[in-house]
Formats: C-alpha cells, structure tokens, sequence
C-alpha cells in the first residue's frame, strides 16, 4: 500500500541505464525521450521499475571512480531519473550492484584491489570486510540522496546472491544481509524516521543445489518481502512453447509461497528467455514472445504472487515489446477489480478442479477473494509453439474451494484484450464456489469477490 493507504502492486520490468529506453539520461543526451518513455509506461499501468546503481557491461557507468569518489556524472543522472519517476508516479526497485557483469569484469572494476579498491577476489565479496565498508558506504550515500524521494519503492540489498560470492559457502549469507540491512535502517530512520522495504534476489536453481539459502531468502526475519529470479532450463531459459513456461511459473510460485512462515509478499524479479538470447544469440519471435510474456505473466499473478513478475528483456535491441506493454496494461486494470489490503490468499493450483484436462488451472484465494486463470494447453501449433488461432471453444467448469457460503460477484476478464469479458453472481455453499464456462477458446481470467 502506499502512504496514501491505496493498493499498489509491482507491475513492470528490468531496466538499465545503458539500454536503449534510458540511455538518453547519460550526460543528458536525450531527456525528452527518456520522459516521454516514462509517460508512455505509465500511460500502459506500469508502475515499478527494477534498476542497478551500476550497469558495468561497459566501463564508463561505474557509480564509484575510484572506490568511494561518486561520479558527478552519474549522480546526476540518478537526480534525473528520480525526479522523472516521481513526475509520473513510477517507483524504483532498486539494487546496489551489477553483479553479473560486476562479476564476469571484475578486472576492471573499482573494486578490484588491482585498481585501488577493497577487494582482492570475487570470490570475497561478501567476506571481505573493507568489501562490506564501501557496499555500506554506497547505500549511505544513496539513501541520503535519493531516499527522501517517493520514487524509491524498496532495496534489493544485493542481487543475485550467490555461494560464489562467498568461497562457495552460504553459512555467512544471514550475518552479511543482517549488517547491510542494520546499517541502511539505521542510516534511513535518522534521516526520515522509518525505513524503506527490504529483500534480496536469488537465482532460483541455487535453491535446488543449497537448500539452506531458503532460511536467508524467504525467512531472514528483517527482510520485508521475497524475490527470486526465475529461470528454468527447461521451460523458461530457452522456451519451445508458450505454455510450459508459465505451468512452471505457476509451480515455482507455490513452491516459494510454501517456503514462507508468515504471509509475506513475494515476487519474481526477474525472468526471460536468456538461454536463447544469450548463449544462442537469437530473439524470439515477437508474436511468440508476447504470448509467452502474457503467459507466464498471468501465471504468476494467479498463483498468487504480488504482480505479474519483472522480464529481464533478452531481447534486440533490448527493450520489451509494444505486445508485452498491452499486457501489462490489462493486467494493471484487472488487479483493480480486488481489494487486496483484505486478501490473504494463499495458492490453489493444485486445489482448483477444472472438467477438463484441456485447461491448466492457476488459482489462489481466500474465504472471500479468489483470482483464477485457466490456459488451454491442447491447442499448440505444431511447429512454432504459439496457441492455434482457430480452435473449437469448450465448455469449462471451475470449482474453488475454501470460499465462505454467500453470493459472489465473478469478474470474466479478456487477457489479450485486457477488457472485461463480463460477469456473473454464484452462490458459494459449503465452502465451494462452483463456476460454468460455456466457451472458452485460449484462455481466461476470473476475479471472484463476494458480495
């Protein structure tokens, strides 16, 4: 919720300094363009964007040259960004590191004790206390600057978190989040009286290889909310289809809300094809790709995850699409049709009983709230992987458990259009509401909430 008490929810993407949307704010080559772009994402319900302080693919973006002297440059870039944000009520996820390219770079980074800096390995960063000094440093100085504004939605302490980041170790990950997390709450409550929110992001298949880094992501008791990146080999890093992306999108949301002791908002906060553009140098399709953005979208957010996660792009150049922001539009106005500061949900894909096994369900709720999309996941083309075009409706029935008896009001919702495809008032009894679709074609949205 904002301040304001109003719903909010993270609907957006990643995004970076240097690529093609913002690179206009270096030096203020192009700020017009930068502006009009922020108008036109929030023109389409964009209302979160996740940014690094750095972006080092390149070596004339560093925040910090040498460590601890803040580039004049950049501030002000940050200055300008900030400001254009509030302009159009965009906020900021924002995290301290590239540590991607941080990594795969490190000879050049300022931080490399080659070049002055603190740090002697990468394989040290999260152990190597003149490290933590300046990571705590940076924050300082980027809550002192930009903390004040109401841009700023909340830090991801640090991105990606990693074993290589440590030796190969993760019995350290809880201290480290702890001091940085101190140490930013500390500087922010003196500054402002209370704190921003806080998490920090895994790339998920970690999780599968050290099963303990589950305690520090999803339970570390003074990080506010969970997020995960989520790739997928199989499915999501290189899809074949449209469809099993977002099944496994569903399994992973369920899998992380289990994870959770306490109902905590949880998130992915990155995804995206990056096996297929990285490593095999190829774009999707745009047609494939948009189907698989709205896709694994709609899967996330039914599921019962906060917004529909944030696309890395992975694409060229490197920009989401025309199709992808229309999505992003619809999905902005469906989650209009929920009051969420009543909604404990909690996932019910594998509770939801649909007649067929044409669909797939995605579901979660509560005793009065529920939010349900079925894909049809019988209709692929055989070659291509996108949904058949012309293919026969079928009659669909949805039951939902756990919904308390009374009338409820079920919003249909058209998610390619991102209209409302009508409604209808059930009445829910022994804690099932049951829901009869004549003709569905791909797909189909519900929001359910009583009356």
């Amino acid at each position: 919720m904002t301040e304001q008490g109003t719903s909010w929810t993270p609907i957006g993407q990643n995004d970076a300094i240097t690529w093609p949307d913002f690179a206009g704010l270096f030096r203020r080559k192009n700020m017009a363009a930068v502006e009009g772009h922020l108008a036109w994402l929030a023109a389409h319900g964009v209302t979160c964007l996740r940014f690094m302080l750095e972006y080092c693919q390149t070596e004339n973006r560093y925040l910090e040259r040498p460590v601890g002297r803040f580039q004049p440059n950049m501030v002000r870039l940050w200055d300008d960004l900030f400001a254009l944000c509030e302009r159009y009520g965009l906020r900021v996820l924002l995290t301290p590191y590239d540590t991607f390219w941080m990594w795969k770079r490190w000879r050049h980074h300022p931080y490399n004790q080659a070049h002055g800096g603190p740090c002697k390995h990468h394989s040290q960063w999260l152990l190597c206390p003149d490290t933590l000094a300046a990571i705590k440093n940076r924050l300082k100085f980027a809550t002192e600057r930009w903390g004040g504004s109401g841009a700023l939605f909340a830090w991801d302490l640090w991105n990606e978190i990693h074993p290589r980041h440590a030796q190969g170790r993760t019995d350290g990950f809880a201290d480290f989040i702890t001091e940085v997390s101190t140490h930013l709450r500390e500087v922010e409550t003196k500054l402002y009286g209370r704190t921003h929110l806080q998490t920090v992001s895994l790339f998920w298949p970690v999780l599968y290889e050290h099963p303990a880094v589950a305690d520090v992501i999803f339970r570390h008791p003074q990080l506010d909310f969970a997020t995960t990146h989520f790739y997928h080999a199989a499915t999501i890093d290189h899809p074949k289809d449209t469809v099993q992306p977002a099944i496994y999108t569903g399994s992973l949301v369920r899998e992380a809300l289990e994870q959770l002791h306490q109902p905590t908002p949880f998130f992915d906060s990155e995804h995206g094809p990056i096996h297929t553009f990285k490593d095999r140098h190829r774009t999707l399709p745009e047609a494939f790709d948009d189907e698989y953005f709205r896709h694994m979208q709609w899967a996330h957010v039914a599921s019962g995850a906060a917004g529909g996660g944030m696309r890395w792009p992975n694409r060229h150049p490197h920009v989401l699409t025309h199709g992808m922001r229309a999505a992003q539009q619809s999905l902005a106005s469906f989650v209009e049709l929920i009051h969420w500061p009543s909604f404990q949900r909690r996932n019910l894909n594998q509770e939801i009983q649909l007649s067929t096994p044409a669909f797939a369900g995605f579901a979660c709720g509560d005793a009065t709230q529920a939010i349900v999309w079925i894909l049809r996941q019988d209709s692929l083309k055989k070659r291509g992987g996108t949904m058949l075009q012309h293919v026969k409706p079928l009659p669909v029935q949805i039951k939902i458990p756990g919904l308390h008896a009374g009338c409820y009001r079920v919003h249909l919702w058209n998610t390619l259009t991102g209209d409302s495809a009508g409604q209808v008032y059930l009445q829910a009894t022994t804690g099932q509401l049951t829901v009869d679709l004549p003709e569905v074609r791909k797909d189909i949205a519900l929001a359910i909430v009583r009356v």
